[in-house]
């Protein structure tokens, strides 16, 4: 009985939460159409709507962010805001994790590493760029550092530390397992992955 608890709850729980995620997603962005046309004073057609309003919204900004002016434009005034120390903080950071998932066909660096520690164990890590900020390097000892972020299980957080590239151990292992093995402490590792 347990065990038949245990693997309905293991097979249904990710799925269960999954559509309850994208779901919520979806009705907080067809509400936020919604409003978007009651403000102009129309009424919605059909359910979805105000998210297909969004999703269009959305699809023509990035089509105006390729046009220089716009770009040229909307880079002036994020320098403007920029200059606001809080809003720097804020805005930069989620700036950062927003550029991870697009990177406009550039190719993306962050390699799955091994750190060998003090006591012979090995910690996965992620090298997410190929250079340390230069007041980082400037104050390290001589060699090539590089910041490597190791991701802490079950949480959005990680640490990042600087580590000599001489120490690293590449491998050949894709973010997205990776970061998911580490995530999960392990518990998603794949055979094949």
């Amino acid at each position: 009985m347990k065990n038949t608890l245990a693997r309905g709850l293991t097979n249904l729980l990710p799925m269960v939460l999954s559509i309850w995620l994208f779901w919520s997603l979806f009705i907080s962005l067809d509400g936020l159409g919604k409003l978007l046309l009651d403000i102009v004073g129309i009424k919605p057609v059909f359910v979805g709507a105000g998210f297909c309003l969004v999703a269009s919204v959305v699809f023509v900004a990035g089509l105006l962010f390729s046009v220089s002016p716009i770009a040229w434009v909307y880079g002036w005034i994020e320098s403007q805001l920029m200059k606001f120390p809080l809003f720097k903080s804020v805005y930069g950071s989620i700036r950062d994790i927003a550029s991870l998932m697009n990177r406009d066909g550039q190719p993306k660096t962050q390699k799955t590493v091994l750190v060998k520690q003090a006591n012979g164990s090995y910690v996965v890590g992620f090298i997410m760029s190929e250079f340390a900020p230069q007041p980082l390097a400037d104050a390290l000892p001589e060699g090539e550092w590089v910041p490597v972020l190791f991701q802490l299980s079950y949480q959005i957080a990680g640490v990042t530390s600087l580590v000599k590239r001489e120490d690293l151990i590449s491998v050949d292992w894709s973010f997205e397992d990776a970061m998911r093995f580490n995530l999960t402490a392990g518990i998603s590792n794949t055979k094949e992955g």
